[in-house]
């Protein structure tokens, strides 16, 4: 039972992470693998999946955010909204591949959404990007343990 929850804790984390929030699941999932004490790809699926499926949130909140951009409290300024467009209609799919990476991943998602992605493409790339992100980490660290 305990390592259900220890999966089920790392999922969140990854899953949070990859919202617009500002947290982390590398040094959870760091723990862990050093720890010996679960599966490596069991712990590597839960990460995995939860940091797609924060991303799909994203995604899912950027195809409704444009109906807000006139109210006060919308975070994002219209400027700030057409210059992310516009690098997402320059760089396309494909800059989904960053998708992993710090403080330009989580609003390229978003982006995507309001781009209106296909679904199945979003997520074809997302995942390689995440997946491809947490296991180059855990080769890391299990290399160097």
């Amino acid at each position: 039972m305990l390592a259900l929850s220890v999966y089920l804790s790392l999922f969140l984390a990854a899953f949070g992470a990859a919202t617009l929030l500002p947290l982390q699941s590398e040094a959870l999932l760091v723990g862990l693998l050093l720890s010996q004490d679960y599966s490596v790809g069991l712990l590597l699926i839960a990460a995995s999946m939860g940091n797609i499926l924060g991303s799909v949130i994203n995604w899912w909140l950027g195809r409704y955010i444009e109906h807000f951009s006139q109210r006060r409290w919308f975070p994002v300024s219209p400027r700030q909204l057409q210059r992310a467009q516009r690098f997402y209609a320059g760089y396309g799919h494909w800059s989904l591949l960053l998708s992993w990476t710090p403080i330009i991943g989580d609003p390229l998602t978003l982006v995507a959404g309001v781009m209106r992605e296909p679904l199945w493409r979003f997520l074809l790339l997302v995942s390689i990007a995440k997946t491809a992100r947490y296991g180059i980490l855990a080769a890391v660290t299990l290399g160097l343990s």
